[in-house]
Formats: C-alpha cells, sequence, structure tokens
C-alpha cells in the first residue's frame, strides 16, 4: 500500500475513517499505539510473553523528493563553501554532497530519515527523544530501549566534514604505518610518530600537536582528543590539524568551519549529551542507529566516545553495525579493542542494513569503491563472522572472571537461519541466555514465530515499538508497506503458521481468543 494510495484512500474516506480502518488493519498491525499511553497495553501483553520493548516515536516529515532535496543540499554545504579539505586532489568523494543522491529515502524502504531543517527542529528532536526514555522508563521496569538518530540531532554537513577527517587521519597514518585501517590497529608509539616526524618534531606547534595524542602502553589510539570534542568544549578547525612531516607547518585535515557551525556542532553534541545522561538516569538503553556511509565514521567515533564516558559501569549506549559492508569486521574488532584498553562497556547491534541499494548507485556514480559486500550470502557470512568474533571476546571474559557483560550484542534479524545460528553458538561456546550478554531483536508485526518463543524460552527478546498518531506514521507505513521481494519471502512460513492457528481457532470456535502470557523476561 504506497504513500500514495493512502492518501486517497484519507481523501475518499475522510479522517475518521480512514484512521479506524488503519487501526484495524495495517497501522493496527505494525504501530502500538499513539501515544505513550495508548501503547501499554501492547507493551504488557508482550512483556507477558517474555517480551521486551525498543520504543520508536516514528512520527516523520512527509516531505516531497524536491524539498527533501532542498534542505539537504542546503544542510550540507558550509557556509564558508565546499566541504573538501584544503587540497582538493586529496579530498574524498564519499564524503561530499550530491544533488542527485540528495534525497536520502532513494532506494531505502526499512529506515527513517530526518532532513535537517534549523536548529529549532533538532531541539524539537532531541525533546521527541528524551519523552521516548521516560515511556520507556515507565512501562518497561527499566527493561527497555530507545532507538536514535544522530542526523535527527545536528546539520549533516557537520557530520560529513567530521568523517572526511576520520578517513584523511588514517591516509596520514598510512604514510607512518606502511598499511591502512584504523589508527589504534597499528600499534604505533608516540616516539614512532616523533621519529617520523624527524627534524619537524622540535617545532613548538608540533610539540603540541604530539601532547594532544591520545596514546597507552600499546600505541596510539588517536590523533585528536576526541574527550574534548564530546564534552562540547572544541573548536574543530583548530583541532583537526596535522603536522607537515616536510615542512611542520600544522596542515587542516578539514575545511575553515565559521563559528555559526562550530556552535552547531557543539549544539548536537550537547543534544545527545542530554539524551544519554538521562537515559543513565533513568536505567534505560539507547541504541544510536547506523547510517549511511559518509556519515558512519563520525557517528561511530561520537558513539564510541559515548560509550566511553557513560558506559563505565554497564553498556547503557550501543552502536549499530551494518553487515552488508565490507568492514564491519574490521570496524567492530577496532572498536572492541578500544572498549578494552579504555576500560568501558560495549554495546553492539548487529544489523544486516538498510541502505545497500542507495550505497551501491551513489559509489557508482561518484566514482569511489563500493563499500557493499557483493551478494547476500556475504553479508551473512559477515553477520556470522563478526558475531562469532563478539561470542569468543565474551567467552574469554567469562573465563577470565571478567564481567561478561562487558560485551552486550543485540542480534537484530529477521532471518530465521542467523537466529538459528546465533543460538547454536552460544550454546558451543559456552555463553547462557542468564548470562544477559545477547539479546534478539525484531520488528513488532513481523517474525513473531522468532520472537516470542526466544522470549519464553528465557532468552532476552526485544520487539522494535513504533508508535504516533496515524496520520503522522504514514511515511513509516508506507516503507513497511514497500519493504523488499526478500522480507515478503521471509514472511511466507508466518504466513502459513497463522493461516494454521485461524483454522485451529474456527475449529475450536476461539477466532478472537487471545492468548495471556505468564513469562517474565530477563
Amino acid at each position: 500500500m504506497p504513500r500514495r494510495i493512502m492518501k486517497l484512500m484519507r481523501a475518499i474516506l475522510g479522517d475518521r475513517l480512514f484512521v479506524y480502518l488503519m487501526k484495524q488493519t495495517f497501522y493496527g498491525h505494525f504501530v502500538a499505539g499513539e501515544d505513550r499511553i495508548r501503547i501499554v497495553p501492547t507493551l504488557t501483553r508482550l512483556r507477558s510473553f517474555g517480551v521486551k520493548p525498543i520504543l520508536d516515536y516514528s512520527v516523520e516529515e512527509d516531505l516531497s523528493q524536491e524539498e527533501a532535496e532542498k534542505r539537504e543540499v542546503e544542510a550540507s554545504v558550509s557556509s564558508a563553501g565546499t566541504n573538501l579539505s584544503e587540497d582538493s586532489a586529496d579530498s574524498l568523494p564519499q564524503y561530499s554532497v550530491d544533488k542527485t543522491f540528495a534525497d536520502r529515502r532513494y532506494k531505502v524502504q526499512s529506515a527513517r530519515t530526518y532532513f535537517y531543517l534549523n536548529e529549532a527542529t533538532c531541539e524539537r528532536n532531541m525533546e521527541t527523544f528524551l519523552e521516548c526514555l521516560d515511556a520507556v522508563k515507565g512501562a518497561t521496569f527499566g527493561t527497555g530501549i530507545t532507538a536514535i538518530k544522530l542526523t535527527a540531532l545536528g546539520r549533516p554537513q557537520l557530520l560529513l566534514q567530521v568523517s572526511e577527517v576520520i578517513m584523511q587521519a588514517r591516509r596520514y597514518m598510512m604514510d607512518l604505518a606502511g598499511s591502512t585501517g584504523n589508527i589504534l590497529t597499528h600499534h604505533k608509539t608516540i616516539q614512532d610518530l616523533e621519529r617520523y616526524l624527524g627534524n619537524v618534531s622540535d617545532k613548538a606547534e608540533v610539540k603540541q600537536f604530539l601532547e594532544k595524542v591520545t596514546s597507552d602502553k600499546d600505541g596510539i589510539l588517536h590523533l585528536f582528543p576526541w574527550t574534548g570534542i564530546i564534552n562540547e568544549d572544541c573548536q574543530l578547525s583548530e583541532t583537526f590539524r596535522v603536522p607537515d612531516p616536510v615542512t611542520g607547518q600544522m596542515r587542516r585535515l578539514i575545511s575553515k568551519i565559521p563559528p555559526k557551525e562550530e556552535e552547531m556542532f557543539r549544539n548536537m553534541i550537547r543534544r545527545l549529551n542530554t539524551i544519554v545522561k538521562t537515559a543513565q538516569d533513568l536505567d534505560v538503553r539507547i541504541m544510536i542507529d547506523a547510517e549511511q556511509t559518509y556519515f558512519q565514521p563520525a557517528i561511530s567515533r561520537i558513539t564510541l566516545e559515548m560509550m566511553r564516558k557513560y558506559n563505565t559501569e554497564k553498556a547503557i549506549v550501543f552502536n549499530t553495525y551494518q553487515c552488508y559492508l565490507k568492514d564491519t569486521y574490521k570496524e567492530v574488532c577496532t572498536d572492541l579493542e578500544q572498549a578494552k584498553r579504555q576500560n568501558f562497556y560495549f554495546g553492539a547491534k548487529l544489523v544486516r542494513g538498510a541502505y545497500i541499494e542507495q550505497e551501491r548507485a551513489r559509489a557508482a556514480a561518484l566514482g569511489y569503491e563500493d563499500p557493499t559486500n557483493p551478494s547476500f550470502e556475504a553479508t551473512t557470512e559477515m553477520y556470522h563472522k563478526t558475531l562469532t568474533e563478539c561470542l569468543r571476546r565474551i567467552r574469554i571474559l567469562k573465563d577470565a572472571n571478567i564481567d561478561p557483560k562487558k560485551i552486550a550484542i543485540m542480534v537484530a534479524s529477521h532471518n530465521e537461519d542467523t537466529v538459528r545460528f546465533a543460538i547454536e553458538k552460544m550454546q558451543e561456546i559456552g555463553i547462557h541466555p542468564e548470562d544477559k550478554v545477547i539479546c534478539f531483536g525484531q520488528l513488532l508485526g513481523m517474525c513473531d514465530y522468532i520472537t516470542f518463543p526466544l522470549g519464553q524460552a528465557g532468552y532476552s527478546a526485544y520487539k522494535y515499538i513504533p508508535y504516533g498518531p496515524v496520520n503522522e506514521v504514514l511515511p513509516y507505513l508506507s516503507r513497511r508497506a514497500q519493504e523488499n521481494k526478500g522480507v515478503l519471502q521471509k514472511i511466507k512460513k508466518e504466513k502459513r503458521l497463522l493461516l494454521s492457528e485461524i483454522t485451529k481457532r474456527l475449529a475450536k470456535g476461539q477466532l478472537f481468543y487471545k492468548p495471556k502470557g505468564k513469562y517474565v523476561p530477563i
């Protein structure tokens, strides 16, 4: 039921009849209710079967393609000009805006998209997320989760620029390390960096740079002081500079950012800090969704620093990893290594991913390497490999009498084979449901035959729960209706099970029978 058909139905039936019809059908199946009060019966019923919620207030703007493109282009270019680094020959095309792909909904059905309008809108988004946290706390006895997107909290241009800086920093270290990859994986020391800089390392500005490099006994973790960045007290233009090994002059990895946009970045970090601090105070967890690869280096870096700041006693902040990407296994291993070296609790949600068709089309059009795996099977292999590594490291923690909850993983998948693989690997490696380190998640209205048995068997099981007024969640509902053929294939078994259940109920005269659970979520 595409969006235009829904709009046509509303025009023909009128608002009242349309809303009633949606509540009895599509909306009633995929959405829990209109507000935090009306969702309680759904949450209570799920809880009775051992299933916990991930709440998401799914109201979206119903923008035209033209309006979405206009907003994105305006919000993705600095008022100072291009986002690219000062030497255009070294710029990375992946991290620049392109009008063809400015509507980030292009080829994306299963993910919500925020388009920046102004700072006031970002403030309202923050308030919505805070209300969501309060709803989770009030209705789930402290076992719930809220999902958020970083693009809802700030100007996308800033995420593009920070993402490019991170990749430029990796390029800079490549000359020193002789290989590619995340900086901390090279295990290079401050002394190695000094030797690389040679005679220019005695210069005052170079010394100041070296003093701010984050390192430990195993080597350099970060070239830049990310602690200051997430504490809202830095100037990006001055922070992201590295010394030229030949001249010793400090070279910016980011174009000059005007003071107003520096303030916008600090506002974005302030909003995220406010949300995560509230989650910590309410004992609720936060899952920060993955987005497109041109935003993701910045999103992951900021999320990891939020973990370092707030995940000191338990996993409150979770990052999301899309397994259709070629580098997912390496990125997860790198982030696990950072968590270990900086002694914080690591939380991860593993998904197949929502943007694969858009990513492939964008890479082909802009001329950079396709970041995605070549096939569904390769993505499955990546998912299973990454999950196995996480389970292996959890087992190492258990064997060393270290809290195994230092690593917490959500297996977010509607694929029955992947869920079965996870359970079998848990048994093989010796990780039990009561360890509370692995949980499972599916969308409300999909794959109940997976979620409910997991909850009843004592596994930590979640449903992703959208809620919001009928007319305002139509964009969400239209995406659910346009899910790709793969999802439709996956629910064939569910339709067969539902038909079987309806037949049984008709035979027993119990068509409107509602089972009652007596389970307690772990």
